[in-house]
């Protein structure tokens, strides 16, 4: 049988699809040619990440696909409920990312703190001249450990960001519709272990009491943070976003940045995306990524790896 992975897989999947028998393809398809390369080459798997839609018409008009698999968490670029209403397997990798998305956050809050995100714009352009007055500008750095963290979305991911954070020092807070409380635990490199249980709070409460908030929620139809939830915020507060464009109201934060009422904010995804406004690309406190939260190599390993475990036992 044959794999299309339209997006890429890592070697390792590759590999393990191989040693099972598979034929694997990466040829990169354009979308509109993608339903006559399905049927040509009588395609059984289709693998995408978020570059390539999988369709009603594309699972209307590709009889030979069994399988969909997304590398990645999201699935909103598949019609999912629609293809296993047509009997088809939608399969993605939930746990494989969440490390490397959750150490982004962490890039991102560690750059916020000490201006990395505008230390790093203007150091090439007036360090030579200006080196004294750019050191005084960014002297008003802030440690993260003793301040307080709030994990909207507490998944897998929200649960690495704990992780972390309370490797940091910090104290952590959580919000989730789902999530009552769940247990984090720090697995050591000398096989200690340490438990901590934690409890989940409303939005509404948790917004209040936090000195960074970092979101780990679905594509929604509203928005999570918007101008009014904002508005609730401590003064000085911070925001990361690595979840998905549209779950923050971009125009008000950018206001609340310009006001000063947020310090500075971490994106790597974005409303507008792959187009992002000019207004967020060019704000100096903004620390800003394409989207690359999954984008490590360990990350694409457990991903192309988990996806060819999951296809093998589905198709044998």
């Amino acid at each position: 049988m044959k794999v299309l992975a339209n997006d890429g897989v890592s070697k390792s999947g590759i590999d393990a699809l191989e040693k099972a028998g598979y034929e694997v393809i990466t040829t990169k398809v354009a979308q509109e040619q993608l339903v006559n390369f399905i049927n040509e080459h009588k395609i059984s798997v289709l693998l995408v990440r978020s570059a390539t839609t999988a369709r009603k018409e594309l699972i209307d008009a590709c009889p030979t696909l069994k399988v969909i698999g997304r590398g990645g968490v999201g699935m909103d670029n598949i019609d999912v409920t629609y293809a296993r209403e047509k009997g088809l397997k939608v399969i993605n990798t939930p746990a494989a990312s969440s490390s490397s998305v959750a150490e982004l956050v962490f890039a991102h809050l560690f750059g916020g703190v000490r201006f990395l995100y505008d230390a790093n714009r203007n150091m090439p352009l007036d360090g030579d001249t200006r080196f004294k007055d750019l050191k005084k500008n960014y002297a008003q750095g802030a440690e993260l450990r003793g301040k307080t963290i709030g994990i909207i979305g507490f998944g897998r991911i929200g649960r690495e960001v704990a992780k972390i954070a309370l490797g940091c020092g910090m104290k952590v807070i959580a919000s989730d519709n789902y999530v009552g409380e769940a247990d984090i635990t720090l697995d050591f490199y000398d096989g200690q272990k340490v438990t901590l249980k934690i409890k989940t709070e409303p939005v509404s409460e948790l917004i209040q009491h936090s000195d960074f908030i970092t979101l780990h929620v679905p594509a929604q139809k509203e928005y999570v943070i918007g101008e009014a939830e904002i508005a609730k915020m401590k003064d000085g507060a911070a925001i990361i976003n690595a979840a998905r464009g549209g779950v923050i109201d971009e125009v008000a934060l950018v206001k609340a940045l310009d006001s000063g009422k947020l310090s500075f904010a971490g994106l790597d995804t974005f409303e507008e995306e792959p187009t992002p406004a000019m207004k967020v690309l060019m704000n100096h406190r903004i620390s800003l990524t394409p989207h690359i939260g999954a984008a490590t190599n360990e990350a694409q390993d457990r991903i192309g790896t988990e996806l060819a475990s999951q296809i093998v036992e589905i198709l044998g």
